[in-house]
């Protein structure tokens, strides 16, 4: 199982709903049901994941989530799952606030622009890096937004969102030493303020 799905399993407690935000292929809403007994919905745009994500037997909409969660009342949700979905949202104030509405945590993962191999690849190359978080050239990429694990902890207190728990992941594994310089990618749990 890949990291991130571990760690964001982790987070998810046993039998909660989850609402998976551009769910992709389901593999982590299947890794959820299967361990975690929990009630998933996923949000998808694209029909060929929608198809792989039936096969699995999991309940997903084929819907633009950045058009609002409109349909779903407030804490509609324990979780609100958006991972690897966050910096290809043209407008994500709209998304987040909408996010925290209908779910009671949201969980977000998003590559590190900032990590150490695209800094070199600016810097010595002057070209867009291309990373094993970040495979896309910069004229094929659906990435919208391009931002640091930094950029993101100042938008939460910006936004006056609490961060309950983090995590960053390079090569397969934890990071924990300067995670905006190694991390290739971020997580975090985050909540409303009370």
């Amino acid at each position: 199982m890949k990291i991130d799905n571990r760690i964001i399993s982790d987070w998810i407690r046993q039998g909660a709903s989850v609402i998976d935000l551009g769910c992709g292929d389901g593999e982590l809403l299947s890794i959820l049901v299967q361990e975690k007994n929990v009630r998933a919905q996923g949000i998808e745009i694209d029909e060929q994941a929608i198809y792989e994500c039936v096969a699995k037997g999991l309940s997903v909409l084929h819907e633009d989530f950045e058009a609002g969660l409109s349909g779903y009342p407030d804490d509609s949700f324990d979780y609100v799952v958006m991972n690897g979905s966050l910096q290809q949202v043209k407008k994500p104030d709209p998304v987040f606030r909408e996010a925290l509405r209908v779910g009671k945590s949201l969980i977000v993962g998003f590559p590190n622009f900032s990590h150490y191999s695209s800094r070199f690849q600016i810097l010595l190359r002057g070209k867009v890096p291309v990373t094993p978080s970040l495979p896309y050239h910069w004229y094929d990429t659906p990435n919208l937004h391009f931002l640091s694990i930094s950029d993101f902890a100042d938008y939460c207190k910006l936004r006056g969102i609490r961060i309950q728990a983090f995590a960053f992941v390079g090569k397969g594994k934890r990071v924990r030493l300067l995670p905006n310089l190694f991390a290739e990618n971020g997580l975090f749990l985050l909540s409303r303020r009370l």
